[in-house]
């Protein structure tokens, strides 16, 4: 995830205070050099690390920190508390009116930063919290935009009002309001244009919109991979527009992630969305407490635990636990557990999640071998019913042909076949035991691998 470098750096620190059985006061301030550092190489805003490290100080020297019985854990638990004050104490939630009363909210940001899809998820995730969303259209100078929000809401299950490339918009805006009061819909999001730097007339264009058309929240849509850049982008909206929140793209992509520690300090908005990925439902809410928990490398279980809720299928997942108890798992059920993974985001996504992962430093696309499960998957699917049914029919004809048909040596399928009896075997010596590890070089390249 975007924190991934930093998260290292800090690591690196606090392993060196918890080499001491003391701390005095130059080791807290030598400690908050490394800190200050860090911060600034992940891009965060020079005032932000000034006051961070001003504070943490402050604190430590307070709580007489130097008499401790684990001091390192101390000024980890301040270097915490400060990354949650600094991103906003705690989760904030996206204002709504009540029952049929419609919400407006405008989403706004620079040209590639994810907007429009962005529009589309939020639009899906309200849905799916039992509103009755619109995404409109009202980015008239990109035919393309416009076509891909109709796709991206057709992929979510949500109407796209559009009126073309013609029309102004804020006569599509006061249209797409009307539609929604008509067809008993109670939240509107309308995608504006975005351009590839601020301008006077993207600004006139949306104060526009909301002089025309009852805006409840003005969303900034900001790019995290930018850095520095997305806090300049919203400090500049905030003045010029005025924003009510900002939603985070791209968290799961950039090494530094100064921006997620910067905006909301300097801004005074808060964050109500991450996105942590490119699939439709990669937007989660921003908790501050679990960011600075990914960020200091202790895991996310909590989040973990509500993405297992909300993707994996409950009565397919009790129908392989009650497999693996008879010992009566067969290639079908690797297929199954194959698609719970993926909806979680896979294997990568999971491990980011728990705790120890990034601290550790490991190297999660040299762990997880994503290529590997994608040619597993391939054989299985090459199989027959019969065969994924009843393994022990893989006779050496039924291996090549299944070779040819996933595109694989016939080597892989022949690994395949002996890690399932491996793993049969093993389940049998082990009541209870849910799978073991697979592949080589240390690598998960089976479901079974966690």
């Amino acid at each position: 995830m975007a924190f991934e470098s930093l998260s290292e750096k800090l690591q690196n620190v606090f392993k060196k205070l918890r080499s001491k059985g003391l701390l005095t006061e130059e080791d807290v301030k030598t400690a908050l050099k490394e800190v200050k550092m860090a911060l600034l190489e992940a891009d965060v805003n020079f005032k932000v690390v000034k006051n961070f490290t001003r504070s943490i100080q402050e604190k430590a020297i307070g709580q007489d920190v130097m008499s401790g019985l684990n001091p390192g854990q101390t000024v980890i638990k301040l270097v915490h508390d400060e990354l949650v004050e600094t991103m906003g104490k705690e989760i904030t939630e996206l204002p709504l009116k009540p029952g049929n009363e419609i919400t407006v909210l405008m989403m706004v940001g620079l040209q590639g930063a994810g907007k429009t899809t962005t529009t589309a998820k939020l639009a899906g995730k309200l849905k799916s919290a039992g509103r009755r969303p619109l995404c409109v259209a009202c980015d008239v100078y990109r035919p393309a935009a416009i076509r891909q929000l109709q796709v991206v809401g057709e992929k979510v299950g949500v109407e796209v009002f559009s009126m073309g490339d013609k029309a102004k918009p804020v006569d599509i805006a006061k249209a797409a309001v009307s539609h929604a009061k008509s067809q008993g819909l109670n939240v509107v999001l309308l995608d504006t244009a975005g351009r590839l730097h601020i301008d006077e007339g993207m600004m006139g264009e949306l104060s526009e919109i909301k002089q025309n058309v009852n805006v409840d929240r003005t969303i900034l849509v900001a790019d995290a991979m930018t850095g520095q850049d997305a806090v300049n982008v919203a400090k500049a909206f905030t003045e010029k527009v005025g924003i009510d929140g900002i939603i985070l793209t791209k968290l799961d992509g950039d090494s530094r992630g100064g921006a997620a520690l910067s905006i909301r300090d300097v801004t005074g908005k808060p964050i109500y969305y991450a996105g942590m990925g490119e699939k439709l439902d990669d937007l989660e809410p921003f908790h501050p407490d679990r960011m600075a928990s990914r960020i200091l490398g202790m895991g996310d279980v909590l989040s973990l635990i509500e993405k297992a809720e909300a993707s994996i299928d409950k009565e397919k997942a009790e129908e392989l636990s009650r497999k693996f108890k008879k010992m009566d798992f067969d290639f079908n059920d690797y297929l199954t557990s194959f698609d719970q993974m993926n909806n979680m985001g896979g294997i990568g996504s999971i491990l980011k999640m728990l705790p120890g992962v990034n601290a550790k430093g490991m190297d999660l696309d040299e762990m997880v071998d994503e290529k590997a499960m994608e040619r597993t998957k391939a054989i299985i699917l090459s199989m027959t019913e019969q065969e994924r049914r009843n393994p022990g029919l893989l006779n050496p004809s039924r291996k090549a042909r299944i070779a040819r048909g996933a595109g694989v040596d016939i080597s892989e399928v022949n690994r395949l076949v002996k890690q399932f009896e491996q793993t049969k075997k093993m389940m049998k010596q082990m009541p209870g035991l849910a799978g073991g590890k697979a592949g080589k070089r240390g690598r998960f390249s089976l479901p079974f691998g966690l």
